[in-house]
């Protein structure tokens, strides 16, 4: 439903200027073509449609499962053309729909981490964006948030926090040879998890800070 998107967007960028003092570094960062896998820090419920407002291009979200189940906020996900992964395990399915996002030339939006930053600092990122990107040769766009853990309830109409969207340059993870084995994959993650911290202030980039991985 893309009016469903197109609607959503305009009212998200509305109430970010209405309630926050919402900033987007880096836009010209964003290729205006081709396929694309947007990948970013996740502290906030809001972080996905931040991101729409935030990224001209339309973004197709890969969101856990459980997400898509809740009453409230599966059907807006669903609008918003979110599409469910399975987590702990190699959701093939997941896999494809993702592979067929990139291959029509579109946006592909991913969290690493795979859940909420309780902390607000970074987690240890899932190999997942890794493979697929390997697998596709899709470019990666690194993208860093801050301010949205601030997003408790109501309260955010009194407090208008400071919300910032870092968007960094485009890159592709070191490739190889042959088969994509677990420790590749989980040097490519560190790669991707890398360029995300980069564009964070210290006190978010978590175990990520000294380039050393979790």
């Amino acid at each position: 439903m893309p009016w469903f998107y197109y609607l959503g967007t305009t009212l998200m960028k509305f109430l970010l200027l209405l309630l926050t003092r919402w900033r987007v570094k880096g836009k010209e960062n964003i290729p205006a073509r081709g396929p694309l896998i947007v990948v970013s820090n996740h502290l906030s419920i809001v972080d996905p449609p931040l991101l729409s407002a935030s990224i001209h291009r339309r973004i197709v979200f890969m969101a856990k499962e459980e997400a898509l189940r809740n009453p409230v906020f599966g059907p807006l996900a669903r609008g918003w053309r979110a599409f469910p992964v399975r987590r702990g395990v190699v959701d093939r399915a997941a896999l494809r729909y993702a592979e067929q996002v990139l291959a029509e030339e579109q946006i592909l939006g991913m969290f690493p981490e795979s859940m909420r930053s309780a902390t607000a600092q970074m987690q240890q990122g899932y190999t997942g964006t890794a493979l697929i990107a390997l697998r596709s040769g899709a470019q990666i766009l690194p993208v860093g948030i801050t301010g949205t853990e601030e997003i408790d309830g109501l309260s955010v109409v009194f407090r208008h926090p400071t919300i910032t969207v870092n968007i960094g340059e485009p890159f592709t993870p070191p490739s190889t040879d042959g088969r994509l084995t677990k420790d590749h994959l989980a040097l490519a993650t560190d790669f991707i998890m890398e360029r995300i911290a980069e564009l964070l202030p210290e006190s978010y980039r978590g175990c990520y800070e000294n380039r050393k991985g979790c």
